[in-house]
């Protein structure tokens, strides 16, 4: 474990930059923060922080380096210009990114020799510092096990592997999952909301009705695992039919069907490639025959 009282550096104060320096300065550590646009971190300044005019600067306070800005372009665009100051140091980089984007600054790093750790943030600012927050990590263990105390200040932390694009990779396919059931709730509540139905009634009825739902991702997932889509008591030549009521009630209602039709493409997929009688995991071949051809 690193000394809890290191310094830290926090480069970016945007909504979520100033909530993680904000739970540092709470702990009573030592905060130098950066932002591009001046005057965002006024208020913590005003609680102690430190603020240092360029990254350089508050690159020289010492101590692990948090980034968190607003995609892989814009670190790259500030700590390119400080790799020198950063060699032998160790960057904690919170900004969201794709795996393949970690993997590159993780490469990036150990060219300079500098100490990289990709983070994934799984809450919203306010979440910071409380409870049901979570920051999945990963990158050198050593490094995520060094600053273990200082990660935990933010939120529950977990170590994904070595593999600097494991914890985006994750993150991201979360938000996926999340998306997409958001964005069947919100065409659901336009059917209901086309006929004059309150939404408030149509959530009250979807919350258990979807909850219920999540109870079966143990059971697909070994499916999935398996590979063997045979023998489901709902097959994809019933699921078919199903797709083609909802997305012709959808219209009747004056609704665009556009995310059913989605699933609905995905299906007839794998039904036109001899798979109807699989279950509906199996449209994840289908997914995966997407990146083979990418």
């Amino acid at each position: 474990m690193t000394d809890t009282r290191l310094p830290v550096a926090v480069l970016g104060t945007g909504a979520m930059g100033r909530a993680l320096a904000g739970a540092l300065l709470d702990d009573g550590r030592p905060v130098t923060v950066w932002n591009r646009t001046p005057g965002r971190a006024a208020g913590l300044l005003a609680r102690g922080a430190t603020g240092a005019a360029t990254v350089p600067e508050a690159v020289a306070a010492g101590g692990p380096v948090i980034v968190c800005l607003l995609d892989h372009a814009s670190v790259h665009a500030i700590l390119d210009p400080a790799a020198g100051a950063l060699r032998g140091r160790t960057v904690v980089n919170l900004t969201t990114t794709t795996p393949a984007e970690a993997r590159e600054l993780a490469s990036w790093s150990a060219e300079r020799s500098i100490r990289y750790l990709d983070g994934a943030i799984m809450a919203t600012p306010p979440m910071i510092g409380g409870p049901g927050a979570q920051i999945l990590y990963s990158g050198p263990r050593a490094v995520f096990d060094a600053h273990r105390d200082l990660l935990d200040r933010w939120a529950a932390s977990s170590y994904h592997g070595d593999d600097a694009g494991r914890a985006s990779l994750l993150d991201l396919a979360l938000l996926a999952a999340m998306y997409t059931m958001l964005t069947g709730f919100l065409h659901g509540a336009a059917m209901v909301r086309s006929a004059g139905l309150d939404t408030a009634g149509f959530a009250e009825r979807a919350a258990p009705f979807l909850a219920a739902m999540t109870g079966t991702f143990g059971s697909s997932a070994a499916v999935l695992d398996s590979g063997d889509h045979s023998g489901p008591e709902q097959s994809l030549e019933w699921t078919a039919p199903a797709l083609d009521t909802i997305a012709r009630a959808s219209r009747e209602q004056g609704v665009d069907p556009a995310p059913v039709d989605l699933l609905r493409a995905l299906v007839r997929q794998q039904i036109d490639a001899g798979h109807g009688a699989d279950d509906l995991g199996r449209i994840v071949e289908g997914l995966r025959a997407e990146r083979s051809a990418a």
